[in-house]
This record gives structure tokens, sequence and C-alpha cells, in this order.
């Protein structure tokens, strides 16, 4: 496949993985000027040493060593990490993957699917985690979830603590837990018939 047209294909999937994936879902305009900073400048580096006589495994090395430092300067969470490697492969594939063919197309495809499906607001969406901090210091393992489940509303999958702090009487706890399902709202509009139906037969 010419270079050309892999080079087109990356723009127009990291153009898709940005604006119509992560930011509408994130509204995080800085990590945008990241990722498409990553992966323009990945796309150039790496078209420039699959023409050269530099070997690739340098430059990934290179590539490698600069994510770590751009990943330890700023706190992002697990989920804008997938989409900054996403952003990384999404370039290495459009500069060095000339030689696959249709097959570079179909993997740019395949990581724009697994982010849409993992990333998707509807999976798994009753889980959550955070860490909280808890105004009592608890030594029972079984009270503190029991506290935790009123507290949070949910059924308390994993609570480990992270600080038992007996002079302030704090717990901090990390805490994985699944929302309770929410009953269906009434129709606002029954309670009315109900009103209504009562009236007409007191008028008759």
């Amino acid at each position: 496949m010419p270079a050309a047209a892999l080079f087109a294909a990356d723009l127009v999937a990291i153009g898709v993985l940005t604006f119509a994936l992560y930011f509408p879902r994130h509204r995080r305009r800085d990590l945008v000027v990241a990722f498409l900073g990553v992966n323009v400048g990945v796309l150039a580096v790496a078209g420039a040493l699959s023409a050269s006589t530099v070997g690739a495994g340098l430059g990934l090395g290179l590539f490698g060593v600069l994510s770590i430092i751009r990943l330890r300067s700023s706190e992002i969470d697990q989920r804008e990490v997938a989409y900054y490697f996403a952003a990384l492969a999404l370039g290495l594939i459009g500069g060095l993957g000339s030689s696959l063919g249709v097959t570079a197309l179909a993997l740019m495809a395949l990581i724009l699917v697994a982010l849409l499906v993992g990333d998707h607001p509807r999976l798994l969406s009753r889980y959550r985690q955070q860490v909280v901090v808890v105004d009592r210091a608890f030594g029972d393992h079984a009270a503190l979830v029991a506290h935790l489940e009123q507290l949070l509303g949910g059924r308390v999958h994993s609570a480990t603590v992270q600080r038992l702090d007996l002079v302030d009487d704090t717990t901090v706890v990390d805490v994985r837990y699944a929302e309770r399902a929410r009953p269906a709202a009434a129709d606002p509009l029954a309670g009315v018939a109900v009103e209504h139906a009562e009236l007409v037969r007191v008028a008759r």
C-alpha cells in the first residue's frame, strides 16, 4: 500500500479517535493536543525510519523513553493512558505498515473499535472505583465494608485500607463497588389518571 494512503488513513483514524471518541466523552482539551501531537510526530518519524538505514528498533526505543517521560509529567487516568497508546500505535502503523497492505487499515480499525466498545458509557456503567476518607477508624474489615455499602449505596466488591489513623480517627480506603440498580421511574401520568377517575366517580 502506498505510504501516502497510509498517512491519510492515520490522519483520519486519529481524527476519529480524538474528536469522535475521546473528547465528546471526557472533554479534556490538553490531551487532545497531546494525542494529535504524539500521533503525527510518531507518524513522521516512523515514516522517516522506514525509508532510512536507521533501525526501526532504535526509533521504537526512543518513543518508549519519551512516552514514559510524558506519562510521568502529568496525572492521567488509565482510560486516557489507553487513548495515549492508541494514538501512538496508529502513528506507528501508519508510518511502518506499508508492507502490511490492507492489514494495516484493519489494525487501525481494530484499535478504534476496541476503544469505542471498551470506553462506552454503558459498558459496566454501575461499577465504580474511588478513594474514600471515612471519619472513623475501622479495625474490623467486615464493619468497614458494611459502613461503605451504606454510605455509597452499593455492593462493595473490594475495600483496601490505605491508611488507618487512630489519632485522627479516620480510615482511607480504596473502594471498588457496584451501584444498586435504580427502580424504574413511576409514570407521572398514572397519578393524574387516578385522580381524574376519582373526581369523575365523586361527581356522579
